[in-house]
């Protein structure tokens, strides 16, 4: 779970940079002959109109020192005039990198919620660095750029509950199953003076295929209701899918057994049917092998 929202942050920060600095770089190219503050002002303005929310625009010269109060709607949050921000990460890192970047969340001294910074240098023609343009944003505005649109998230929502319905559909089919299978083995099976070699096969199958379904109701619900999608992680999904497809095999392989005794019995003539139902199951076992032999090795089945 850990590498997962690692991985999931990952992604929210990949978005908000990239949408970030397309303002930017819609907005003031990164090497200008004769850049000047009133230029780069007017453009942080036109910036202010394409972004929803945001807390502050500002400007910083060479040595991070901020040249113009903060561009902001919301009068508390002017000022910031002469303020020395070289030590800031979202400063050095541009300077660094020569590029757009994003700063990991830090608590705002304006709003005192989490905040992330894009920072934006500018050059001269001759390739020195003349101004680094920010935007402060808040963490949770971020997370609303990066997610989905409400149209997608209430169809995420309505996918939970439609697979919610699928999995317990499937869990009622498995412990009817099961219930069966039980009800079998121990109403005929378990006759030790009359052994009843028909009623042990079908409750093999019937708790086979129990098992087999359980299995993959478990995996749809993890992963499809609950989140949890870890097959790239550990082939969770490859193990279930290894293990559903080795019931039904099982299964298949000793309902066919049990017709060949029964044929052999009753009606040798039908035999042959059971043969077709062995070959069956032989071309599954080959498919089975073909489906494992085409993992990756580095899955640990």
């Amino acid at each position: 779970m850990v590498i997962r929202e690692i991985q999931q942050f990952a992604e929210v920060r990949t978005r908000a940079r990239a949408y970030l600095c397309y303002l930017f770089t819609r907005n003031i190219p990164n090497r200008m002959p004769e850049p000047n503050i009133d230029i780069i002002s007017s453009s942080l303005d036109k910036i202010v109109h394409e972004v929803e929310e945001f807390e502050a625009l500002y400007l910083l010269d060479h040595k991070g020192d901020q040249l113009i109060n903060n561009i902001t709607d919301d009068p508390h949050r002017k000022g910031g005039l002469g303020q020395n921000r070289s030590g800031k990460s979202y400063y050095y890192r541009a300077v660094r990198e020569k590029r757009c970047v994003l700063s990991d969340p830090y608590p705002s001294t304006l709003t005192n919620d989490l905040t992330v910074t894009a920072s934006y240098p500018i050059y001269d023609e001759q390739g020195v660095l003349r101004f680094i343009a920010c935007i402060d944003v808040s963490l949770e505005h971020i997370l609303k750029i990066a997610h989905p649109s409400s149209l997608q998230s209430l169809f995420g929502k309505s996918s939970q509950v439609i697979y919610t319905i699928f999995s317990l559909s499937l869990l009622a089919i498995a412990l009817l199953l099961l219930f069966n299978g039980m009800r079998s083995l121990f109403m005929h099976g378990l006759q030790f003076d009359l052994l009843d070699i028909k009623a042990m096969f079908e409750s093999t199958i019937l708790i086979t295929l129990s098992l087999a379904i359980f299995d993959l109701v478990k995996t749809i619900f993890e992963e499809e209701v609950l989140g949890r999608n870890e097959r790239d992680d550990n082939g969770g999904m490859h193990k279930t899918m290894v293990r559903f497809l080795g019931s039904i095999i099982i299964a298949l392989a000793i309902e066919a057994l049990m017709l060949v005794f029964k044929f052999a019995i009753i009606d040798a003539a039908h035999i042959l049917y059971a043969v077709y139902l062995i070959g069956g199951v032989t071309l599954l076992l080959f498919g089975l092998a073909f489906y494992l032999k085409s993992i990756p090795q580095k899955r640990d089945l």
